[in-house]
């Protein structure tokens, strides 16, 4: 009645709150800003000024009889009900006034009010567990257990009401009540703690096997994760079932394959093993994972390996640790960048240390598999080594040189021969086929690479060898050849000649060095020169050596030929060679008066000089004396090279006796500079009088 009554007011006094009229809001006509302007702060600290005097707390009221309870209960009630009419949505409301009413014993009016607030919103969860609650708080487990059901039934997901309801039965002693709610729970198939906790509960009851079973439907149907897998394993390993935990152990290795591999499923096995001390089987495990797991996925998998080896394995073990490491990372560097040929040698170089031979070819045939992409020699010139170490990998450690000359041929069928070739893989190539005792196939490919790509390095090679097998005549064909192809070598016709010395045949020689200073283009010409020149004097033949040196003072009226020319006079050995050498230098001193280089024929004055100090007389020696130049200080203005002025250079010059007597103006330069000292010497001598003055007077 006392709700009733509340409501009634109510209606009465929202229908005269109706009926009375709202007086309008006058508009605001002048909208122009205050004269004086208030902020926000004076303002606050106005309202603090003018605070109002706090109300007194009301007097606590005594209730003494019925009336009075009935009474504060209906007023109370009265607040409750507008509370909850002004805003049916807040949920806290609701929970109040049945808190309120719970506290007064007044259960079926709390549960009313729950219900209602459910019929609000059944959606919020802390109003199903307030009510929920208050239920099992009065022992009214049947109502607690229907609110349960219909809680779990309204929002299945939320797992807050399945742990609690689980747990309510579970201390009630009603275990088959409990595991009947977790059946229903597991149906909706929740996340992975809720199966643990399903899991937990049969383990509390000494269910073994109902909690195999669950983990069973766990790994195959709804959470088939890496760790559950672990999870199963050491259940059956804490309970001693190790023959199940390593079958789980199988099954989960097999289940994700290859293709999903996880490093801590494996080290979880190999942990396992280990305790059952199958020390043969935890190596097994690692290297299996070892090799097919990524390198930056196995990290933890190497530290866990490379313990296990320490504390079980012996030295082998743990270098085999280190290399299948060093492995990994070499694949890393080579899948990444294939054209690393560097780390590819280092790869092979890991590999040929401690693996077998087909492992060792696999390598080196996925390395030659990486052609570079540009056909310019620079880029081939670290890739061209990979193929050399292959061959003379299979000729010196798997001695298998069949295979040796495949790698060679293929090769040299690879290179393009008509951009560039590599002389050292064709001599490489035909060493081998010598090695081998096969002779015609090791001039064959010479004699091919010659054909498809002359070289230097080529000839030299094929000729290196038939000298060293005294086949002369293929020699002097192998000259004709190189220096068809290349005429303006000097080394070559220098070797060539040098044959024919060695074989006797001077004559031949002698042409051969003709036709070599006859060339119009040499790379070398002094040198050829020098050696053309020694080989007469080693044969004696003095006047073909001396018509040899006027032939080149012809070509050319360098300094070192006439020094060399005088030399060779002089160490000729007659009576007439101090005049000849003296001539000589007459002729190279006339000669060398119109050369610029006054350097040289300062080294020319001083290799005479030399001469007659040891073999002259002192009228010679005067003579030379004469014809030493005088060394001179002298500046020069410097340009760089966008023509503006870079300062001054000081530099030693010449001068030459013999090009004074025919110069007057050098005399005319040197009587300047006479001159002028004269004028300082008579400026110092005009300041000196005044000093000597004062001197007497003091």
């Amino acid at each position: 009645r006392g709700g009733a009554g509340a409501q009634s007011g109510s209606k009465m006094a929202s229908t005269a709150a109706g009926k009375q009229r709202i007086p309008k809001v006058a508009k605001v006509k002048n909208k122009a800003p205050a004269e004086v302007q208030i902020t926000a702060e004076q303002l606050l600290r106005e309202a603090k000024e003018r605070e109002l005097e706090l109300l007194p707390p009301p007097p606590q009221q005594k209730i003494t009889d019925v009336e009075e309870l009935n009474d504060y209960k209906l007023r109370k009630r009265k607040t409750f009900e507008d509370n909850i009419r002004k805003n049916r949505t807040v949920i806290s409301n609701w929970i109040k006034y049945a808190q309120w009413e719970e506290s007064l014993k007044e259960i079926q009016r709390a549960r009313s009010i729950y219900e209602r607030a459910l019929d609000v919103d059944y959606r919020n969860v802390t109003l199903w567990l307030k009510y929920a609650e208050m239920e099992m708080k009065n022992r009214q487990v049947n109502h607690a257990r229907n609110i349960w059901d219909r809680a779990i039934t309204t929002l299945p997901r939320v797992n807050q009401f399945w742990y609690k309801y689980t747990y309510m039965e579970e201390m009630l002693g009603n275990v088959a009540g409990s595991r009947q709610v977790f059946e229903r729970w597991m149906e909706w198939q929740p996340e992975e703690q809720a199966w643990h906790s399903y899991i937990n509960f049969e383990l509390r009851y000494k269910e073994v096997d109902r909690a195999r079973s669950i983990y069973e439907t766990v790994l195959v149907l709804v959470h088939p994760d890496v760790k559950n897998w672990i999870k199963y394993a050491r259940f059956e390993e804490k309970h001693s079932y190790f023959a199940h935990a390593r079958k789980v152990y199988e099954r989960a290795v097999e289940f994700f394959g290859e293709e999903h591999m996880d490093e801590h499923l494996y080290v979880a096995f190999a942990k396992f093993e280990e305790n059952q001390k199958e020390f043969e089987r935890v190596r097994v495990i690692y290297k299996y994972a070892l090799d097919r797991i990524p390198k930056q996925d196995a990290q933890n998998l190497f530290k866990n390996y490379t313990i296990f080896e320490k504390k079980f394995g012996d030295r082998r073990g743990i270098e085999d640790i280190i290399v299948s490491k060093r492995r990994f990372q070499y694949e890393e560097e080579v899948k990444a960048n294939p054209h690393n040929y560097d780390a590819w040698f280092d790869y092979l170089r890991l590999v040929e240390s401690d693996t077998d031979a087909e492992t060792v070819r696999e390598v080196y045939e996925r390395a030659i598999a990486n052609v570079p992409p540009i056909q310019e020699k620079r880029h081939w010139k670290r890739y061209i080594y990979l193929w050399i170490n292959y061959a003379l990998y299979e000729e010196l450690e798997a001695k298998a040189s069949k295979r040796t000359r495949q790698v060679y041929q293929a090769c040299l069928e690879l290179l393009p021969h008509k951009k560039f070739t590599f002389a050292k893989m064709w001599l490489l190539y035909a060493q081998f086929e010598i090695r081998q005792k096969n002779l015609p196939l090791a001039r064959r490919a010479l004699g091919t690479s010659i054909g498809k790509c002359p070289k230097n390095k080529l000839f030299k090679g094929y000729i290196e060898l038939e000298l060293q097998l005294r086949e002369f005549d293929r020699c002097r064909k192998l000259y004709e050849k190189f220096l068809e192809f290349a005429p303006e070598n000097c080394t070559s016709w220098i070797k060539f000649a040098e044959l024919e010395t060695i074989l006797g045949d001077i004559d031949r020689a002698r042409a051969i060095y003709e036709l070599a200073i006859g060339q119009p283009r040499l790379d070398m010409p002094e040198v050829l020169w020098k050696s053309y020149i020694d080989f007469e004097i080693e044969q004696e033949e003095y006047e073909k050596t001396r018509n040899l040196y006027r032939r080149l003072l012809q070509r050319t009226q360098h300094v070192k030929v006439w020094i060399s020319f005088a030399q060779f006079e002089l160490s000729a050995g007659r009576e007439e060679r101090l005049p000849r050498c003296r001539q000589i230098y007459e002729e190279a001193n006339k000669a060398m008066r119109s050369c610029e280089e006054k350097e040289e024929r300062v080294m020319l004055l001083e290799s005479w000089r030399s001469f007659e100090d040891e073999f002259g007389t002192d009228a010679t020696k005067e003579r030379i004396d004469k014809l030493m130049p005088e060394k001179i200080k002298k500046r020069r203005k410097l340009q760089a090279e966008d023509g503006s002025d870079a300062g001054w250079e000081e530099y030693y010059d010449y001068i030459f006796p013999e090009d004074t007597a025919n110069q007057p103006n050098l005399k005319l330069l040197a009587m300047a500079k006479l001159w002028k000292k004269q004028q300082q010497e008579s400026e110092a001598a005009a300041m000196d009088p005044d000093k000597d003055i004062d001197e007497s007077q003091t």
